[in-house]
């Protein structure tokens, strides 16, 4: 499992959503949030903007690059 994959489904988890409802929260299907977690599908751009967007959170800290979970409007 990678760090995206850990980082996404704490995140989700932390918001008490089941997958299905983060599947229509970022407009696609429970199938693809359940690989992403799993690591067997990478994220493409558009995933990774949207759970951005919805969690209000820095990209490198979902990519792993931080482990300092910044807001979006926390960024420099």
């Amino acid at each position: 499992m990678s760090i995206f994959s850990e980082r996404i489904r704490a995140l989700r988890e932390d918001r008490d959503l089941n997958q299905t409802q983060m599947a229509r929260i970022l407009e696609t299907n429970q199938r693809k949030v359940s690989r992403m977690e799993t690591g067997e599908s990478e994220p493409n751009l558009n995933d990774i903007i949207a759970y951005c967007l919805y969690f209000n959170i820095s990209s490198d800290y979902l990519i792993g690059l931080t482990d300092k979970a910044l807001k979006l409007s926390e960024r420099e």
